[in-house]
């Protein structure tokens, strides 16, 4: 039975002196708070961001996975980038589509300047020999 206490304040010092150890309970903590990661190389503010940008960027740890606001930040600015992107690839091709309409309805421009712009040449060729009869 004095070996079952002795088993027990033994652990008891044991587990006292650990968390002292590791909580700093001294005049001189083991521990030192530790200024918490932030990101090193955000994306440019100044330009807009490269696929080289996205590949370099590297999100700091946090104790459960990456800092939620490090990681909402970077989502955020490259959703905006793509959505403005996307935006000018969209007014792009609306752009394109106008002039491929207006080349395909639109007047000749490759006719001799002496030719009508409208009228079939070889309807008029027909309707000025009959005239000429």
């Amino acid at each position: 039975m004095h070996v079952f206490w002795f088993l027990l304040v033994t652990m008891a010092v044991v587990v006292a002196a650990v968390t002292l150890a590791v909580v700093g309970g001294g005049s001189s903590p083991v521990l030192q708070d530790v200024e918490p990661e932030r990101l090193t190389d955000p994306l440019p503010a100044n330009r807009p961001v490269g696929r080289a940008d996205v590949e370099a960027m590297r999100l700091p740890m946090a104790v459960r996975g990456y800092r939620m606001t490090d990681v909402d930040e970077a989502l955020g600015r490259l959703g905006a980038e793509l959505a403005e992107r996307d935006a000018h690839i969209a007014e792009l091709e609306s752009a394109l589509a106008g002039a491929q309409a207006t080349a395909v309805t639109g007047p000749d421009l490759f006719k001799s300047p002496g030719e009508p712009l409208t009228g079939g040449s070889a309807k008029g060729g027909a309707q000025d020999e009959e005239d000429g009869r």
